[in-house]
């Protein structure tokens, strides 16, 4: 019995030592979009630079858009911006704000625009966001000329003043069809600074950003909040309905650009539509620790997905339910419905993140050294680990030491969502659901 749990200890010990240097260094929380300047002439100036359309779904906003509007109204990007706002069939205040903030800043800036529509009703196979979505993106395409760029945002981000004039230079230095930010998420209630940092690791150990800028490299990814999307690229990948039907949309839209230089359209990963296909090869979920399997294949568009420290969303998650739902409400997609992955999961969560805590305080108790040392060693390097994403929020580094607690809380967060899918109420935002067979 002591070598099986000997056994287990050093398992787990050495499953953290593979993540460590072997997994794309994710934790180190290092791809960052850095303060970049237009270079002199290598972009032009005024109309010669890139058009951009932004487009914003918003439902039930009436809160937070009078600062995160402006925000993007307020970006010193010195092109030219149209802002489409799409109300998607909200019941508050959010129609009448955002065509307020619309009359006010059209009459003080002839560059930056702002339009509001009314999203149209909600049709069979798109989800709310991508309808919005795809309406924003319909109304751009009509301008003269028409946009190079569209940028995807959140109604919940208050945009950096110098985040679109950077997410544009990345993209066109870089010549990449997809620059994403995974934008700062709100950090001040006890249940934010001990739930949202994980978050973002666990995102980072699922895809890490490393590996999602290197070309050579199939693993694709990118955060909702934040896309900026070269038009050319959205026209070659089918428009954004190739993923109207995607809970994970923000992915499967990285996804299909990242493949679609390969000459034929590779089809997107059953996991982020949100259906089950049993055709497709097993692709492992990752909250506790499964790798995605990906194909690699030549010839993959150009994207980037990184860090931001000053782009953030102020959406808040004060309680322990309300990111319980947030993550409740697609974790189960990313398991492709599958009971198995969610039994792999939960076994995978208990090995990486809860056998060194349990197996210290049992060998401490029981003499066996050896195991309370692999233990202590494991959690050691779990905090560690731990501590670049800790810092980029700005928490306690003692905050590492609880890992082992949160990963228990987002395992029970994934066995809820599954439970939530069979019960029929999986997808669940915002007075919708989304819920699918698998």
């Amino acid at each position: 019995m002591d070598t099986i749990g000997l056994g287990i200890t050093v398992l787990s010990l050495g499953i953290w030592i593979g993540l460590l240097g072997f997994r794309g260094q994710f934790w180190r929380a290092d791809q960052r979009l850095v303060l970049e300047t237009f270079p002199t002439g290598s972009l032009g100036q005024g109309e010669s630079l890139p058009k951009v359309c932004a487009v914003i779904p918003a439902r039930n906003e009436a809160e937070l858009l009078p600062t995160t509007l402006r925000s993007l109204l307020a970006q010193d990007y010195p092109g030219c911006l149209t802002v489409i706002l799409v109300d998607d069939q909200s019941t508050d205040q959010t129609c009448t704000i955002a065509q307020a903030l619309a009359q006010e800043s059209n009459q003080s800036s002839e560059r930056f625009q702002l339009e509001v529509l009314s999203g149209q009703e909600l049709p069979p196979g798109w989800t709310g966001k991508l309808w919005a979505l795809e309406q924003g993106i319909r109304h751009g395409q009509q301008q003269n000329p028409a946009p190079d760029y569209f940028l995807f945002t959140d109604a919940d981000i208050e945009h950096d003043p110098a985040n679109l004039r950077q997410l544009v230079t990345k993209a066109e230095m870089e010549h990449l069809d997809l620059v994403s930010l995974m934008v700062l998420l709100r950090c001040q209630d006890f249940w934010e600074r001990l739930l949202i940092p994980a978050f973002v690791f666990f995102f980072q150990k699922l895809y890490p950003f490393a590996w999602v800028n290197n070309p050579t490299k199939s693993t694709a990814a990118a955060a909702g909040g934040c896309i900026l999307i070269r038009h050319q690229a959205l026209n070659r990948i089918g428009g954004i309905e190739v993923v109207r039907q995607a809970l994970i949309d923000d992915c499967a839209l990285a996804q299909a650009v990242k493949s679609s230089n390969t000459g034929s359209f590779a089809p997107l990963a059953p996991q982020f539509w949100g259906v089950q296909n049993s055709q497709s090869p097993p692709i492992l979920g990752d909250l506790g620790g499964f790798s995605k399997t990906n194909q690699q294949r030549p010839g993959f568009g150009g994207i980037w997905l990184g860090l931001s420290q000053s782009t953030r969303s102020l959406r808040p998650y004060p309680s322990l339910a309300s990111i319980w739902n947030m993550i409740a409400r697609t974790a189960f997609t990313q398991l492709e419905y599958s009971p198995w992955l969610l039994v792999g999961t939960v076994m995978g969560m208990t090995l990486i993140y809860l056998v060194a805590p349990i197996g210290l305080i049992l060998s401490v108790l029981t003499g066996h050294w050896l195991s309370a040392i692999a233990s202590l060693v494991t959690w050691l390097l779990m905090a560690l680990a731990y501590l670049p994403t800790l810092r980029l929020y700005q928490c306690s580094p003692l905050l590492g030491f609880c890992l082992p607690g949160i990963g228990l809380l987002y395992t029970l967060m994934t066995i809820d969502s599954a439970w939530r899918h069979w019960q029929g109420k999986g997808g669940a935002w915002k007075g919708r659901v989304y819920s699918v067979e698998g």
